[in-house]
């Protein structure tokens, strides 16, 4: 049991080993040059790599190329350039639910300033404007869901229509977000006016 392998079991077993090597290893696999010279390929290495040789000046660069690239996002934003949108805004069917939130009036966008009005009122010290403001305020909210809830089913039967082919994932959610700001606050900028199908 642990006696030692005799020398014919140790070499055949090495054959084995070799001759499976030989299978798996393609002979037609070389990499096709030589292997650089240690000097060679380190200079190759630092010839690729362009350090700038002041670190203030290297950050300086990179906050310009951001500093430029952030005002771009912001005239696109306000100007609706499709190129420089963010990626959650880029593309048609963004675009179009953009359009279709800003062309109709909805409930939603005046929620916020509702809900100013309604905080001040619950601050006075006067009970029964006090309750009257929570109950109109829970009355605003369940018209403000259904609301969404027409919204939603709207626009996601003029995606189907407009877009039949196209992924429309997340363009809903995407349009109530938008429904929920004042028009005059919105990003990017309204391109349709109210009444007009787009």
């Amino acid at each position: 049991m642990f006696r030692r392998r005799s020398d014919e079991a140790s070499s055949s077993a090495t054959v084995l080993l070799t001759k499976e090597d030989e299978k798996t290893r393609d002979p037609q696999a070389k990499k096709g040059r030589p292997t650089p010279k240690r000097s060679e390929a380190e200079a190759n290495r630092r010839t690729r790599v362009t350090v700038p040789k002041d670190r203030k000046e290297a950050s300086r660069q990179s906050r310009d190329r951001l500093r430029a690239a952030r005002e771009k996002q912001r005239t696109a934003l306000l100007e609706g350039d499709e190129r420089y949108l963010p990626a959650r805004d880029k593309g048609p069917v963004r675009r179009f639910a953009r359009d279709y939130v800003d062309s109709r009036w909805s409930l939603a966008e005046f929620f916020l300033p509702y809900a100013v009005v309604v905080l001040v009122l619950s601050i006075l010290k006067v009970p029964s404007l006090q309750l009257l403001s929570t109950l109109l305020f829970l009355v605003f909210f369940v018209l403000v869901i259904l609301d969404f809830a027409r919204f939603g089913l709207g626009l996601r039967k003029a995606l189907r229509v407009r877009f039949p082919n196209d992924n429309t994932r997340g363009a809903v959610p995407y349009a109530l977000m938008r429904t929920l700001q004042m028009r005059r606050l919105r990003l990017p900028k309204p391109q349709v006016k109210r009444g007009e199908r787009p």
